[in-house]
C-alpha cells in the first residue's frame, strides 16, 4: 500500500486532469468555430479524464478524485475514515490549481471575459444553462451521484470482473453530464464545483453550498443501500482503495 504522502499527491494531480481535461474542454473547445465539440464532447472529456486516471494512478490512491467519492466510499466500509480529510484537501488543492491554470490559458483569447465567459460554473437559476431552480437541481445532483457512487461500489466489488471499473465509472460519469449538463451543468463532485466557483466569485460562489450538499447526501445514500444490497461490507481488492 502506498505511503499517504504519494496517495495525496496522487488524488490532487488526479483532481487537476479532471477539472482542467473536463471544464478545459467546455471552456476552450465546446464552441470553438466550426469544430465545436459540443454537450457530447464536454461529457465524454469528463469521463476520459477518469477513465485514464483510474488507469495510471488508481493503483495508488484509488483514485477518487471528489470529496463525494471518499466520503460514499467511507460510507459503504471502504475507506477509513482518518483518510477523509487529507483526501479532500488534496482534491480541492488540484482542483484550484487546475481552475487557475485554465483561466490563465482561456485569457489568452482574446475577446475572453470571465464575467461573460465563466470556467464552466456550475449553478441554478441564472447559471443553470437550461434555467433550472434549485429544487431540480438539488434533486438531479443528489440522484446522480448517488447513481454514480453505486457505479463505482459495484465495478470494484471483489466479486466483478477484473480491471474494468475504471471503463464503467468512465461511462457512467460520460452519461451523467449527458443527463445534466443542461440543469446544473453538471457537478456530482464538490471539488470540481469549488475551483471554477472560486476563479469566477460572485453568484457561483453564493450557490457552491448546493454542489457540497447535495452530492455529499447522494454518495452516503449510496453508501449504505450497498451496503444492503451486497448484504455484507465488501473490500476492494487493495484495502482502502478504489482500483
Amino acid at each position: 500500500m502506498a505511503p499517504l504522502s504519494k496517495k495525496l499527491f496522487a488524488e490532487a494531480f488526479g483532481t487537476f486532469w479532471l477539472v482542467f481535461g473536463g471544464c478545459g474542454s467546455a471552456v476552450l473547445a465546446a464552441a470553438f468555430p466550426a469544430v465545436g465539440i459540443g454537450l457530447v464532447g464536454v461529457s465524454l472529456a469528463f469521463g476520459l479524464t477518469v477513465l485514464t486516471m483510474a488507469y495510471s494512478v488508481g493503483l495508488v490512491s484509488g483514485c477518487h478524485l471528489n470529496p463525494a467519492v471518499t466520503i460514499g466510499l467511507w460510507a459503504g466500509n471502504r475507506f477509513p475514515a482518518r483518510e477523509i480529510l487529507p483526501y479532500i484537501l488534496a482534491q480541492l488543492i488540484g482542483a484550484v490549481i487546475a481552475a487557475a491554470f485554465l483561466l490563465f490559458v482561456a485569457q489568452g483569447q482574446p475577446g475572453f471575459a470571465l464575467e461573460a465567459d465563466g470556467l464552466a460554473v456550475n449553478g441554478f437559476g441564472a447559471l443553470s444553462p437550461g434555467g433550472y431552480g434549485l429544487g431540480p437541481a438539488l434533486a438531479i445532483e443528489a440522484v446522480l451521484t448517488c447513481g454514480f457512487l453505486l457505479v463505482i461500489l459495484g465495478a470494484t466489488d471483489t466479486r466483478a470482473p477484473v480491471g474494468f471499473a475504471p471503463i464503467a465509472i468512465g461511462l457512467a460519469l460520460t452519461l451523467i453530464h449527458l443527463i445534466s449538463i443542461p440543469v446544473t451543468n453538471t457537478s456530482v463532485n464538490p471539488a470540481r464545483s469549488t475551483g471554477p466557483a472560486l476563479m469566477v466569485g460572485g453568484l457561483a460562489l453564493q450557490q457552491l453550498w448546493l454542489f457540497w450538499i447535495a452530492p455529499i447526501v447522494g454518495a452516503v445514500a449510496a453508501g449504505g443501500i450497498y451496503r444492503w444490497l451486497a448484504a455484507e461490507p465488501l473490500h476492494p481488492q487493495v484495502t482502502g482503495d478504489t482500483f
